[in-house]
């Protein structure tokens, strides 16, 4: 199979779309072409071989409220083959300063509630197959839990801001109130709790904060923070 009789069948399915290039897996439902045949041979990723064709990789309805960072999920996706985890999240952000910073995506809630919010997504929009897929097991996850209670989101543990002389500690716990006491006893200094978020995701809603603050860090969790960072985390009940 050449590159040319690969962009051509690319051309051919699009054209029958109304002008909406395949994802992979449609091209090789309708094509019988495998990824083995193009991948690593003529391009590294589906989407050059949709922008050699002439197409963008990433064909969007326009995009309403949440949509533009559901887009960013899905792009993400498919450049890493998998879910990204929270901490692929952050590394995206370094890499890439436009793509939306591991925090945006809390408004999601779980996993398994963002897989489904993605293949909703996708369900409307043509050729994400392969996208779904991915996102298909993760949204499963979240099943039996649901089905043992009909109370709001469960609370699993919390993001703290402690102070211990001039300088700040952001860490997580499973025990409001727990981490203070264990630091007080380790600590020269007298710690005090300045607050404490409450979040389903401690070591994403963690990331997010030491990211926040990278520029202000002292070593290992502790920041020097002035009066507006301390406010803008204490803004944050629950994330």
């Amino acid at each position: 199979m050449t590159k040319e009789q690969i962009l051509d069948e690319i051309k051919r399915i699009a054209a029958a779309n109304n002008g909406v290039p395949p994802g992979s897996q449609k091209f090789k439902t309708e094509t019988g072409i495998g990824e083995s045949a193009w991948s690593g041979k003529y391009w590294a990723r589906w989407g050059d071989a949709l922008r050699e064709a002439g197409f963008s990789p990433n064909v969007w309805q326009v995009p309403h409220s949440d949509d533009v960072f559901i887009q960013s999920y899905v792009r993400l996706i498919r450049e890493l083959g998998h879910f990204p985890a929270v901490r692929e999240l952050s590394l995206k952000r370094r890499q890439d300063p436009s793509f939306p910073s591991s925090g945006t995506f809390v408004r999601f809630g779980s996993k398994p509630t963002a897989a489904k919010r993605i293949i909703e997504f996708c369900g409307q929009n043509k050729g994400y197959e392969d996208v779904i897929r991915i996102c298909e097991p993760i949204a499963a996850e979240s099943s039996p839990r649901t089905a043992k209670t009909s109370t709001p989101q469960v609370v699993e543990g919390f993001v703290y801001l402690i102070k211990s002389g001039r300088h700040y500690k952001i860490g997580r716990s499973n025990a409001a109130g727990r981490r203070e006491y264990e630091l007080a006893l380790q600590l020269p200094e007298r710690a005090t709790k300045i607050h404490e978020i409450r979040t389903d995701d401690p070591p994403g809603i963690e990331v997010y904060w030491h990211n926040r603050f990278a520029a202000k860090r002292r070593g290992g969790e502790w920041f020097e923070l002035d009066s507006s960072d301390v406010s803008a985390f204490k803004r944050r009940k629950v994330m």
